[in-house]
């Protein structure tokens, strides 16, 4: 058999034609120490701040410390099986999260996984889990009200869209109450509801869901949860990841309302990492950045100018603090980024008066430019009404005897303290508020016992329902106070129905 050099030639060119040099290149560096969620590795030189990192065995980690000849790690999963040694490498993507009215109704994890057993998300899209708030010129004044059915909140601290409201107390004093009860109202608002829960026990965000279910608010909400047994890496990126979901709708023209519940959980967390980091520790151990790790989050926020689609995305971190101490690093941090503060008491939570709103120690920056003018009008003197109250009441204990106008005084608060009790998960629309604060404004509850005052509002409402529904309707469409002879004649003539015990 005879070999043409011809045929080998051509076969040779042949194969030089059609080759394609592929070079992969891959920065992969080796892990050198590893334990408690934190992994050190050395030789990813050119690592960024936040990217994803990938270990051999598929779990996913986030650079944080780009050190000289090291890169400390957050391990973003279980950690049990990564040992000294491991490749890891470099992704080039900086840590993101799905995003997309597909994650309405879900149960998911901070990265975006469902956890609610109701298989893939389905979502398309994703986003860098730190974005740049808007600057100055692309955002508007706060002056939408944010409708949360809760009177205490609504008449004497109002939130407008794109605020940032904390809710600052003890635990056990109802702070998850308001959070749910604000998601529930929003079920004719238009809102879409993103609830962060950091830190809570499984069977408590589980109760959660299962009431929003019940009372149909799961449809436009998204709940993102890092439970208390899970790493805390993933305790602190949770409210990154949910403000990130939210960021999407607002760009799109849309209202969101997130809730963090709670950012101490998160503090705490990035103490943790921190420490493990072998970060520099400051005061009560937290890290000097910690002030920068609210504030980034928070100033996220914001009442789109028109030009950027007018949408709008409304913060209320939810803050714990021990024995009602304000004044305590983490506390006085978020008081001083926030636009205003709504204080729950626990005297006041146990003495019954739910929510255990502090009148005095709260207040919204915002103010007036988040209520609806009837509100404004029949809420005006209420805060100092009931300030004003407290410290009478204080001054009765030592049993003097007291003038007219006085026991008046102490009389008209007695009533507007049970006005503004409210029962759990009964959000209240804003034209029936209006009207009982109306009453008790204009003293037509002055002579009804203390004790009637629960039930004269029901039956009032329901009473207006029947007889009076263009007058409710109207405040409704027009946010103004109905005719004042017409609001006056239809409380004047339910109570002549109306039977005290």
């Amino acid at each position: 058999m005879s070999i043409r050099a011809d045929e080998i030639s051509s076969l040779l060119k042949k194969q030089i034609e059609g080759y394609q040099s592929e070079i992969e290149v891959n920065d992969v560096g080796t892990v050198i120490r590893v334990g408690d969620g934190i992994a050190v590795a050395h030789g990813l030189e050119n690592a960024m701040a936040g990217e994803l990192l990938e270990f051999s065995n598929g779990v996913m980690g986030m650079a944080q410390n780009l050190e000289e000849n090291t890169v400390g790690i957050i391990i973003l999963g279980p950690f049990r099986d990564i040992r000294e040694g491991d490749e890891v490498r470099r992704t080039g993507r900086i840590m993101e999260v799905p995003v997309g009215e597909e994650l309405l109704g879900r149960v998911v994890n901070p990265l975006g996984q469902p956890l609610d057993g109701l298989g893939p998300t389905g979502t398309s899209k994703t986003r860098p889990i730190e974005g740049q708030a808007p600057g100055v010129m692309d955002r508007k004044s706060v002056h939408e009200p944010l409708q949360t059915g809760i009177k205490a909140i609504d008449a004497l601290i109002p939130i407008g869209r794109g605020q940032r409201e904390l809710i600052i107390g003890d635990r056990q004093t109802g702070k998850t109450a308001i959070a749910i009860d604000t998601i529930i109202n929003q079920k004719e608002e238009d809102m879409i509801c993103i609830y962060v829960a950091i830190g809570q026990k499984e069977s408590t965000v589980a109760g959660v869901v299962d009431t929003l279910r019940q009372h149909g608010a799961l449809d436009y909400t998204i709940v993102v949860t890092a439970s208390a047994s899970q790493p805390a890496p993933l305790l602190f990126l949770a409210p990154y990841a949910g403000v990130t979901m939210g960021e999407e709708f607002m760009y799109n023209g849309k209202h969101v309302l997130v809730i963090y519940d709670d950012l101490t959980k998160q503090a705490s967390a990035y103490r943790e990492l921190s420490l493990l980091l072998r970060r520099p520790p400051g005061r009560e151990a937290f890290p000097g950045d910690v002030f920068y790790l609210h504030s980034r989050l928070l100033e996220r926020a914001a009442k789109l100018s028109d030009d950027k689609g007018a949408g709008s995305l409304t913060a209320l971190p939810f803050i714990e603090t021990q024995a009602g101490d304000i004044g305590a690093y983490i506390p006085t941090n978020v008081i001083s980024i926030t636009d205003g503060q709504i204080f729950l008491q626990s005297n006041l939570f146990f003495a019954g008066v739910r929510p255990a709103i502090d009148a005095g120690l709260s207040v919204s920056r915002v103010g007036g430019s988040a209520q609806i003018k009837a509100m404004k009008k029949v809420a005006g003197t209420l805060r100092l009404d009931l300030a004003s109250f407290r410290e009478l009441e204080a001054f009765t204990q030592f049993g003097s005897d007291l003038d007219a106008s006085t026991q008046a005084k102490l009389n008209r608060g007695a009533r507007t303290v049970e006005v503004l009790k409210q029962g759990l998960h009964q959000p209240l629309a804003v034209e029936k508020q209006v009207f009982i604060l109306y009453a008790l404004t204009k003293g037509f509850l002055d002579d009804v016992p203390v004790e009637d005052i629960s039930r004269f509002e029901s039956e009032l409402h329901t009473y207006l329902e029947h007889n009076n529904k263009e007058l409710l309707a109207q405040i409704k469409k027009s946010g103004a106070l109905a005719d004042a002879d017409e609001m006056s004649g239809a409380v004047e003539s339910f109570k002549k129905t109306f039977q005290s015990k």
